[in-house]
């Protein structure tokens, strides 16, 4: 579970009640997909003729550019996520990285799960004894890739669900 109980509303679109632009529900899609790619190898290495978790990250880019619809990118997270099923260790979690990073165009929250997961691919990517090295690596060089726009209010979203995201944004 990465969502909170309760939805903040920085992270729903001011159209349905909430804060969020649309700009920054886009950096906030771009950042997503960038966590989910830099460990996207992972999941191409176990699997490499399986496209699911790539497509994933490029229809978050193709929906931030206006060329397909919300629920073809949170369709194509759903893929991503069925590719993960059978797997296990970083491959798991770098096809779950990129599922969320499909389901930002539909709720702007899983920015955090994209995040997350590929912290976790990371962990579980490293040799014996460096796993939390290795994950606050890759929470660090996330933070390094957030726009200014969105910088504060994603730190603060990692603190706020850092325990319900299995403490990963200790970095």
């Amino acid at each position: 579970m990465i969502l909170p109980m309760v939805r903040d509303p920085r992270f729903v679109t001011s159209r349905r009640g909430g804060t969020l632009t649309d700009a920054d529900h886009r950096l906030l899609a771009l950042w997503a997909a960038a966590c989910a790619e830099h460990v996207l190898g992972l999941f191409e290495s176990a699997q490499p003729g399986d496209p699911r978790p790539r497509q994933a990250i490029e229809h978050a880019r193709a929906w931030v550019r206006g060329e397909v619809k919300m629920m073809q990118a949170r369709a194509a997270g759903g893929h991503a996520m069925g590719a993960a099923r059978d797997l296990r260790g970083a491959a798991r979690h770098a096809a779950y990285a990129a599922g969320q990073a499909g389901a930002v165009a539909h709720v702007a929250a899983h920015e955090l799960g994209a995040a997350a997961y590929a912290i976790k691919a990371a962990r579980a990517a490293a040799p014996e004894g460096e796993s939390e090295t290795a994950g606050r690596r890759e929470c660090q060089w996330q933070r390094d890739q957030l726009p200014d726009a969105i910088r504060e209010l994603v730190i603060d979203d990692q603190r706020l669900r850092n325990d319900i995201c299995w403490s990963v944004f200790d970095c």
